[in-house]
């Protein structure tokens, strides 16, 4: 079982989407510092795709800080850098599209949907 979901959709490279879930599971919490990252081998397995596209994506976040490779240890969750404001936001990415995209075809204003997702806000706060 992986310590993060992920649904590959096509349309976008394996690669990019796994790094994005891995991203979005350490910006959100899913995965914290010190947690040990499942190998190469195992995601490969798991998810079902080649080995040199994990090692790619794995290679990516470790130059990124994300994960700490530690020998006779394995790959551990690293300390990353507080996330920006953008980087959160674009953890929304699809989600707001498609939020944006419904608003639209309703013929809902900018600020009407902004006064309903204050309202949802609001309700779950």
């Amino acid at each position: 079982m992986l310590p993060f979901p992920i649904t590959f959709k096509s349309g976008s490279p394996v690669s990019a989407q796994l790094l994005f879930a891995v991203e979005k599971a350490l910006i959100s919490g899913q995965l914290q510092p010190g947690d040990t990252f499942p190998s190469v081998r195992v995601l490969s397995q798991e998810l079902g795709i080649n080995p040199n596209t994990v090692h790619k994506v794995v290679q990516s976040l470790v130059h990124q800080g994300m994960l700490e490779v530690k020998p006779g240890i394995g790959t551990i969750v690293g300390k990353p850098n507080e996330p920006t404001s953008r980087q959160k936001s674009d953890l929304l990415g699809e989600d707001l599209e498609k939020l944006v995209v419904e608003a639209k075809k309703i013929n809902l204003s900018l600020n009407e949907l902004t006064n309903a997702v204050e309202e949802h806000w609001e309700k779950l706060t």
